[in-house]
Order: C-alpha cells, then structure tokens, then sequence
C-alpha cells in the first residue's frame, strides 16, 4: 500500500506527474491538481522532475535508471508527501529504488517511498471529506502495477463510491492485464492488441442494473491510452477516463459530466 509508513497530515504536496502526463496525456495530473486543491491542501508541481527511470530499468539499463531515480530523490525528499498519477511509477518508486540503489541513497530512497502516495489511495486516506456528484455508470479496469504491485483494489473502488450517482459496473476478469506492460506493447505488438481486445470484449458485455457503462476508468494513463487506440482502431464507442479526471468533474463547479476520452489528452 503506498504511502503506508507516513501517519501525519501532510502540509506540502509534490505532485509527481509522470512521463505520460509530460508527452501524451496531460489530463490527469492537471485533474489531480484540482481535486487535492478541493481537498484543502497545498499543491506544488516541482518543475526539475523528471523521468522515475521505471522504462530504462524494464529496458536493462541499469546505470542509466539509477541516475534518474537519485534525480527524482533530490527533487521530490524536501515534500512532506509526493502524490503520483501514475499506478506503475509510484510503484517504482516504492518498491524499485531501494532495490537498485545502495549506499546512503537506499536509506534516502526509503524514507521518501515512506511519503510517495498513489492519487487514489492519497484520496482514499486523507481528503474523505471531498463533495463529489456524477450521475454516470463506469467500468474499473485494475491495472497491473496498481493491483499486483502496490495491492490498490479496494481503494478505488471505495473512492468511486463516495460520488453520489456513480453506478459501478464490475467487468469479468476485471484483473486481466490490458496487454500494455509498457515495452512490452513495443516488442509483442500482435499480442499486446489481443489482450486488449480481450479487456474490450469484456467492457463492451458489461451491465450494472441495467446500465452500461460510459466509459472505463483506470488510474494508469498509460493504459488508458492502449485500450482508447485499440478501440479506436476496432471503431468501438468505448472511451477512457482517468480517476483524477473523473473525480475533478464531480467536484462542485465541475461540469457534472465525464471528460473528454484519454487519447484527446484534455485537462478537465
């Protein structure tokens, strides 16, 4: 569980936006912006972060990961707790970094995992208080890193819960693994596509008294960005949303309705 070793209420929040957000999907940090904003707290966006180095150690390289995980470790230790958007890099950095890291910087590389949080668990535990409204039926698709490595399943799904009008439609081998994995979508493309396919075929046969769901949410962009294009290129209405996205259109004065799909890259 991220964020777990830290017990007091954090005053500075460092908000980690990931690759994704820099290059493809812009959407959710600016979403997460606003939500823990709504939340009371101070939010800053510390501009030298950089890459985890969660691809180039995936990619075997070794020593250039290393270097951006002590870059990120200067940028992020001097933050009472750092929030990430993204389900597989907080997991890198809690469970990676002090694994390839030794020497002083396996300690330092410790105690700031003790304060990274994943967007919706941070939600989860600390901004309960949030007034949410949405009237939309969603999918929840459980992304690896979230659900394997960090054990994110209930928390999400409890975050949902709280906005009122939301209807929650579990999808079958809802723990399946969309055939993204990063790299791994570069080096199998063939299978990577039907493993998304698959997810699809699932959503699509979804129903929760007897509503279906708008769109899938998920609180890995990455993801997101497969199954939207994978959709896309079947020509299927299914559209994606991140968490952070949702829940920023929920809030009051928020349009009171789902953003736009994860491959348009639009900030609620």
């Amino acid at each position: 569980m991220s964020g777990a070793g830290e017990d007091a209420a954090p005053r500075t929040v460092a908000l980690f936006a990931s690759c994704a957000a820099d290059l493809a999907a812009p959407g959710p940090a600016l979403a997460a912006l606003r939500v823990l904003a709504a939340a009371g707290l101070r939010v800053e966006v510390p501009e030298a972060q950089t890459c985890c180095g969660q691809v180039g150690l995936n990619s075997g390289h070794r020593e250039p990961a290393k270097r951006l995980m002590r870059r990120w470790i200067e940028v992020f230790e001097p933050y009472d707790a750092v929030v990430g958007v993204s389900g597989s890099c907080v997991a890198t950095v809690f469970h990676q970094f002090a694994r390839v890291l030794d020497g002083e910087w396996r300690g330092r590389a410790e105690r700031v995992a003790a304060r990274t949080w994943e967007f919706t668990r941070f939600v989860h535990d600390r901004a309960d208080g949030l007034d949410l409204e949405l009237d939309t039926c969603v999918t929840w698709h459980d992304s690896c890193h979230m659900l394997r490595s960090l054990g994110e399943k209930s928390a999400p799904r409890q975050v949902l819960g709280r906005v009122r009008g939301l209807t929650l439609a579990e999808a079958a081998d809802n723990e399946v693994c969309c055939g993204f994995g990063g790299t791994f979508a570069l080096k199998y493309p063939e299978l990577s596509c039907a493993m998304a396919d698959g997810k699809l075929d699932d959503f699509a046969a979804t129903r929760s008294g007897g509503r279906t769901p708008e769109q899938v949410v998920s609180a890995d962009a990455t993801c997101l960005l497969h199954l939207s294009l994978r959709a896309q290129a079947r020509g299927l209405p299914l559209r994606t949303v991140h968490i952070a996205e949702l829940l920023a259109a929920a809030l009051p004065g928020g349009p009171r309705s789902l953003p736009a799909d994860a491959r348009d890259g639009a900030a609620t």
